[in-house]
This record gives structure tokens, C-alpha cells and sequence, in this order.
């Protein structure tokens, strides 16, 4: 089992290992969108880029990134992923829409 810290929620959701963070997120009603991500998402295939969150602990407990990640974020910090091509493998902090609070 994996806890799943949402810092800016101040929640905390217990998930199996192997769990897409995206889904868990949006499943206890968490929100991974910005209002433009909200309207132009992709629905979780990587394509868009709108579901960033910033990993703040356990980065060595989350899958490795995925090419859609490597593409998009070849100028952000490592630390940043999108949820929905994010497998939690142990305990992890997040931050939800990190590009909106910059």
C-alpha cells in the first residue's frame, strides 16, 4: 500500500502500488486541473500536459518517466510529472497544479 499526500488539499489517500496518481487524485476529489487544463485536457493519455503535479517526497516511489513527460518537461524541474502517466509505487508528497502557483 501507498499514502498519497495532496499538500495544498491538506489530504491524504491510501492507494494500491501500481495506482495511476491522476486517477487516484481525481477519484477522491482532488483536482489536477488548471481552468484551461479543465477544458482542454486529454483525458489521461499524456498528450496534453495539463495535469502537473510537483513530486516534494518519494520520487523513488513513482514510475520512471514516461517519453510524453520527457518531452514536456525538457525545462521544467525533475521534480515535476504529469499525474496521469504517474504509477505510485510507496508513500508521496505532491503538490497539485504547481504552474498555477508560480
Amino acid at each position: 500500500m501507498a499514502n498519497i499526500k495532496f499538500i495544498h488539499e491538506d489530504k491524504e489517500v491510501v492507494a494500491a502500488e501500481g495506482t495511476n496518481l491522476r486517477e487516484k487524485a481525481l477519484e477522491n476529489g482532488i483536482d489536477v486541473y488548471t481552468l484551461k487544463g479543465k477544458l482542454t485536457n486529454c483525458g489521461g493519455d499524456g498528450q496534453c500536459g495539463t495535469c502537473i503535479v510537483e513530486v516534494v517526497e518519494g520520487m523513488e516511489n513513482l514510475s520512471e518517466r514516461t517519453e510524453p513527460e520527457k518531452q514536456k518537461f525538457k525545462k521544467k524541474p525533475d521534480s515535476y510529472r504529469l499525474s496521469c502517466q504517474t504509477l505510485v509505487n510507496g508513500s508521496v508528497s505532491v503538490i497539485t497544479k504547481p504552474q498555477a502557483r508560480n
